[in-house]
């Protein structure tokens, strides 16, 4: 009983049928029919033009969103627990050609305006220091908790009165839009380009760098072929994101995964270290506690000596969600 991440849940059917249907003779790169349509596919989702690229990555999607707003002398506020500090292996380092990355506090790996400023207001306007060009927070956190459209929007006022861009990482972007029962834009309010993320939701390998000023997209054509990331047959890519998006899969596969964490975050109150609004639950236990639950079949990641990070996905089993809420329940 699997549940150590959504990255290793199944591929849900109807992109295998949206894949083998997109196997056809077209146009290479980004010039078949089905690319083509990623922008209009977003602006009627957004209600606002944009531009949409596919990337196969999470990692070459924050970076290449980054990119187009931060130049390599410059710098990005992110939480110090953000994923492109912990887990991109420098790579935003590699993308941005050595801009840094400036690390704030929050609760729940969450930034606020005060915990953006308590990072760039020491900072001296002069050559001699980085100067902050971008926010980056990721919707849902890495501990799977939602920022509010009120939060948002007070950061969205911030960063644009310091002349800043603000990127949000958005891996489990659907499950925020899902937990908050709200329109698309309202959970990206204030974005300038956001990363939207389908692989954890059911996709199995496309990711859309969605940018709200269709104008940013230009240069980043040329960055993800340099980067090596404008695959030859981006159809495939690009039939993964628009199955996704018909008919609101993408929600549906969100509600589901959030369903299951709820059901078992109910069974430990007492255990949470965070609110669960998304699809993650850390749970303190001990080193013991959690012998005893891989003993019961379940799979999951230690998180530290004491506590265990729990994650659901679109295709968790009910009765695996349920099976694992009793053995939470008898420890």
């Amino acid at each position: 009983m699997q549940f150590t991440s959504d990255n290793a849940a199944a591929v849900h059917p109807a992109l295998w049928r949206a894949m083998h249907a997109a196997d056809a003779a077209d146009s290479p790169y980004d010039n078949d029919a089905l690319s083509r349509e990623l922008d209009g596919a977003f602006s009627r989702l957004f209600g606002r033009e944009c531009a949409a690229l596919w990337v196969a990555t999470g990692t070459a999607a924050n970076c290449l969103a980054l990119a187009a707003l931060v130049p390599p002398h410059g710098g990005v506020v992110c939480h110090r627990e953000a994923h492109i500090e912990m887990d991109e292996a420098g790579a935003p380092g590699f993308y941005l050609h050595g801009a840094k990355l400036m690390l704030a506090e929050g609760d729940s790996a969450r930034l606020t305006p005060a915990s953006i400023a308590a990072v760039i207001d020491p900072i001296r306007d002069d050559v001699h220091q980085v100067q902050p060009h971008a926010v980056s927070i990721t919707q849902a956190s890495e501990y799977g908790c939602v920022y509010r459209p009120a939060e948002l929007a007070a950061i969205g006022a911030f960063v644009r009165a310091r002349g800043l861009g603000l990127h949000i990482d958005g891996a489990r972007f659907a499950n925020a839009v899902a937990f908050l029962g709200c329109a698309p834009a309202e959970a990206c309010a204030g974005a300038d380009v956001l990363s939207f993320g389908f692989v954890k939701n059911g996709g199995m390998g496309a990711e859309a760098i969605v940018f709200f000023d269709p104008e940013m997209a230009r240069v980043i054509r040329y960055r993800r072929k340099r980067a090596g990331h404008l695959q030859s047959k981006g159809r495939f890519l690009a039939a993964q994101i628009l199955a996704m998006l018909e008919g609101d899969l993408w929600l549906d596969n969100a509600r589901a995964a959030n369903a299951a964490a709820q059901a078992i975050a109910a069974a430990a109150p007492g255990r949470l270290l965070h609110p669960v609004e998304a699809n993650e639950i850390f749970l303190a236990t001990s080193p013991a506690e959690r012998a005893a639950l891989r003993a019961g079949g379940f799979e999951f990641y230690d998180w530290g000596k004491d506590a265990a990070r729990l994650v659901t996905a679109w295709d968790t089993n009910p009765d695996h969600a349920a099976a694992l809420a009793r053995a939470i329940a008898r420890l």
